[in-house]
């Protein structure tokens, strides 16, 4: 599992500073046709469907309903290719990282909540620190535990 996430990380660097990319206002179909210069009735003909389905496809990108395959198919009649990735908003490793690090925040409250009632609390800032690290270790191992409950 730590292969795949450093494998996937290393993909993402390169992407990380396109997370703040925002989609023109009218979309990208419609912002690449008309710096190219050219009108619905001439891409329409390009991708072989009416001039009015053009502008059915330029609203249902700015609204998100457009699919994939009707991306693809405008992307190529302008020239252009579809890329289709996720972006984290951090590496993915820190978010394992953070995910085990609240999760074993919240064991150790019980525990130490259960330990205080018993009077075994451990006051010792070290050995708390430890465990943590111990637990995050574990969890960092085993991620399929880290996603049970909500965020």
């Amino acid at each position: 599992m730590k292969a795949a996430i450093r494998h996937l990380d290393r993909r993402f660097r390169a992407f990380i500073a396109l997370k703040d990319t925002t989609q023109p206002p009218r979309g990208w179909i419609r912002a690449v046709r008309d710096a190219l210069g050219m009108t619905t009735a001439q891409l329409a003909r390009r991708m072989g469907v009416s001039q009015p389905r053009i502008i059915a496809v330029e609203k249902a990108e700015t609204s998100k309903a457009i699919t994939l395959k009707t991306l693809e198919r405008a992307a190529e009649a302008l020239g252009c290719r579809v890329v289709y990735l996720f972006v984290p908003d951090v590496l993915l490793e820190e978010t394992v990282r953070s995910r085990a690090q609240q999760i074993a925040d919240r064991q150790l409250s019980v525990l130490n909540q259960t330990m205080r009632l018993e009077d075994q609390s451990v006051r010792d800032k070290e050995a708390r620190s430890r465990m943590r690290e111990t637990l995050v270790a574990e969890l960092i191992d085993d991620p399929s535990r880290l996603w049970d409950e909500a965020w």
